[in-house]
């Protein structure tokens, strides 16, 4: 790890003038690129002292080993010369967009002597005119199979187009009019390009001008009386009327535009554009990076801005592009549109109407793809596997902890206090395996107390069940583990890894707990939110994995599920309580008293044995309220008992911990992406 004031430059060095600077490692190899309006202003921001930068920078920093800048005479050279350089050096600290997959393109080859149609992916060509990108390739077959009897370019490929010439026979194509056949000198060359302009032209939105042609055509050969050539002209009109049917208008004054939109989280973000040309959605992609620096919505706008157009020129670039949030400054980034495309590009947020209600729809299929693209990397056997490998190393573990428990407590300012525990075997959820347990113990915002009686309640019954059973009979190896009808004990598998939401007093909690029931096998760490360090018993350091680690992704998921978890169990009994209270048919007792009169005895079962002088004590409350309260507690009947409707037990508050039923409170969505623990047992 390098010390950044080892290569600092000295003061009065950096030119306080517009410029992009490169940091490089040890290996001469460049690491981070950026730009600034003043390189003197933002270089003295790396150098500052470490603990006052943020975790990513203050990585890159300490392995970086040089910096040096070039000096630009504007913030639109500097733009595009940040561009060519992330693109040469590939840093890997800058924001990195990476297809989702690779998108096919309608393409037309007008660098050809004879142009071909034809579906194209990967790296644009000079010459060739691309309309997309599209969702799968067959959309653009369809497209093209309904335009070509009107247009009549040619799709074959050379060597198919070579050995007509040669034949003097055209393909199947040419002889049932969907191709013109320049191959046997049906049309001649200039005839055949001004057919694929003509095709292009209706592909870039151009389409109102030839339909209403072909409809003046048409009239004029019925008039005529040349009826066939008229029906021929009609069925050519609605060919081009269903393949302008396949992109329903969008924006009804028909605009060409793009809207791109950001759905992000701590480690990942995700982009998606929608191509807007003549009002329609002409074409969709999606981008997802890592999120290796400190970046706002701003920058990764700015960032995707100069992937999409870093190549583009002309028309390529739309006269208006809509984003969730402007880049700072904006005035340059409008520049270098400007200038690429030739003549002014709008770039602003969307306020009202039609384009804001476009945006949302983008939103939507960016935070999707997001939730996809986590999905797919969390069901990677590959993956998961290596995930599994950097967390036993990182923690110094004695093999790969297939069996991960994590816990988290939640509360209302010390009230309803409940823990969950959320349980991943080979990196994936068994929400079968997940439990919930309200602390008793104790009131208050005591999470170090609340984990270490969760710790200390689930590993009591582990320990018991384990005694019971006598699993460790022979030897080492586990005999029955399962109840009478075969299915597996509530508490019986023990975990390799314990995971606790949060830094080291809850670890020490956690390890305490363990310790004082003569559990030595099984490893402990916690995981804090604002930094995502992992924590480790006895250890004043934490340990920092890499921010693009698959190990540091699966612990972040086991922690999050665990929050989720235990927040929605904490909501749905809060609203549970007040809902049901006995207290709402109380006369005149509000939702202030009524919270108040829970907060100070606890639950309505210690409120309806407690004394009239015992109820005046609450503040607000007063002897006759007291009274009235009193009568009509002793009036309702206590609620009944929660029944197992599988089993018939009945259940005994969840005091060692329950399955969830539900994955939000009545009323209340699951959030989209996350697992709906609906489908989960009673016990």
């Amino acid at each position: 790890m390098a010390d950044p004031s080892s290569y600092r430059p000295r003061p009065g060095e950096i030119p306080d003038s517009p410029g992009v600077y490169k940091f490089r490692d040890e290996h001469r190899r460049v690491i981070y690129v950026g730009k600034a309006k003043s390189l003197r202003q933002r270089l003295a921001n790396y150098f500052q002292d470490l603990a006052g930068l943020h975790p990513r920078t203050r990585t890159m920093v300490t392995t970086a080993a040089s910096v040096e800048w070039t000096v630009v005479s504007t913030e639109v050279e500097a733009l595009q010369l940040e561009y060519s350089w992330i693109k040469e050096f590939d840093p890997r600290f800058n924001v990195k967009y990476r297809d989702d997959k690779s998108y096919p393109y309608l393409a037309v080859t007008m660098n050809e002597e004879y142009p071909r149609v034809q579906v194209m992916r990967g790296h644009k060509k000079k010459g060739v005119r691309y309309f997309g990108p599209y969702g799968h390739a067959w959309a653009i077959r369809d497209t093209v199979d309904l335009l070509l009897r009107v247009f009549p370019v040619r799709t074959c490929s050379a060597g198919v187009f070579k050995n007509a010439a040669r034949t003097g026979r055209p393909c199947l194509l040419g002889y049932i009019g969907k191709c013109s056949a320049p191959c046997v000198g049906r049309v001649s060359e200039e005839e055949h390009r001004e057919l694929a302009e003509e095709f292009s032209d209706f592909m870039a939105g151009r389409t109102g001008t030839y339909i209403r042609r072909l409809e003046q055509r048409m009239t004029e050969a019925a008039e005529e009386m040349e009826y066939e050539r008229a029906a021929r002209l009609r069925d050519d009109i609605e060919a081009l009327r269903k393949a302008m049917e396949k992109s329903a208008v969008v924006l009804a004054d028909a605009t060409d535009a793009d809207l791109i939109a950001v759905a992000e989280d701590e480690l990942e973000a995700a982009v998606q554009i929608f191509h807007v040309r003549g009002g329609r959605v002409r074409g969709q992609r999606g981008w997802v990076t890592d999120k290796v620096e400190d970046v706002t919505t701003a920058a990764l706008v700015e960032h995707a801005l100069q992937q999409l157009y870093g190549e583009e020129t002309g028309d390529s670039v739309p006269k208006e592009v809509l984003v969730p949030a402007l880049p700072d400054p904006v005035e340059p980034v409008q520049q270098w549109l400007t200038d690429r495309r030739g003549s002014n590009v709008s770039l602003r947020i969307p306020q009202r109407g039609d384009k804001k209600s476009l945006m949302e729809t983008v939103a939507r299929n960016a935070q999707q793809s997001l939730i996809l693209h986590k999905t797919k990397r969390a069901s990677d056997l590959t993956t998961r596997s290596r995930a599994l490998e950097e967390i036993s190393e990182a923690l110094d573990l004695d093999s790969a902890p297939l069996r991960i428990e994590c816990y988290d407590i939640s509360h209302l300012q010390g009230d309803d206090v409940v823990a969950s525990m959320v349980v991943f075997e080979d990196g994936l959820s068994r929400k079968s395996e997940y439990r919930r347990f309200q602390i008793k113990g104790f009131e208050g915002q005591d999470d170090v107390r609340s984990m270490h009686e969760v710790i200390t309640r689930r590993f009591r019954r582990y320990l018991a069940e384990k005694e019971k059973t006598g699993e460790w009979a022979d030897g080492d190896e586990l005999t029955d583990l399962k109840d009478d009808e075969g299915r597996p004990k509530r508490f019986a598998y023990p975990p390799q890894l314990v995971v606790v939401d949060g830094g080291q007093p809850q670890v020490a909690a956690a390890k305490k707990a363990l310790d004082e029931l003569g559990i030595d096998d099984i490893a402990v760490c916690g995981l804090a939110k604002r930094l995502e360090e992992v924590w480790l018993p006895d250890e004043d350091d934490p340990v920092v994995l890499p921010r693009t680690s698959e190990g540091l992704y699966l612990l972040q998921r086991v922690r999050d599920e665990a929050h989720r978890f235990a927040i929605t169990y904490q909501r749905a009994k809060r609203a549970k309580r007040f809902r049901a209270s006995p207290l709402d048919d109380v006369p005149g007792l509000g939702e202030t008293r009524k919270q108040a009169l829970i907060k100070h005895f606890g639950s309505v079962k210690k409120l309806r044995s407690a004394t009239i002088d015992q109820i005046c004590e609450v503040p607000g409350i007063g002897r006759k309220t007291a009274e009235t309260i009193a009568v009509a507690l002793a009036q309702a009947a206590p609620a009944a008992p929660a029944v197992n409707t599988a089993t018939g037990e009945i259940m005994d508050d969840m005091e060692d911990g329950t399955p969830a039923t539900t994955a939000g409170a009545p009323g209340e969505p699951v959030p989209a992406g996350a697992p709906d623990e609906r489908r989960g047992q009673e016990t």
